[in-house]
């Protein structure tokens, strides 16, 4: 019942070797990284309203037979 220990993982310091360097980002990325993520966050709301618009018109369609009969 004992977990078995990985001995095959590299030290830290050699796997760095293999990665490439972090390099910071301009003020001029980060906010076109900014941009691009709220309109895709606003295209995706925009999708979700546009189902949610149809819901409603259909849901308002069947209310309206309902108080014809």
């Amino acid at each position: 019942m004992t977990a078995d220990k990985k001995t095959d993982v590299a030290p830290k310091g050699t796997a760095s070797a293999s990665r490439k360097a972090w390099t910071p980002k301009t003020t001029v990325e980060v906010v076109l990284e900014q941009i691009g993520k709220q309109e895709k966050r606003v295209a995706d709301l925009q999708h979700e309203l546009d189902a949610q618009k149809a819901s409603l018109n259909k849901l308002l369609q069947a209310k309206k037979i309902l108080e014809a009969s």
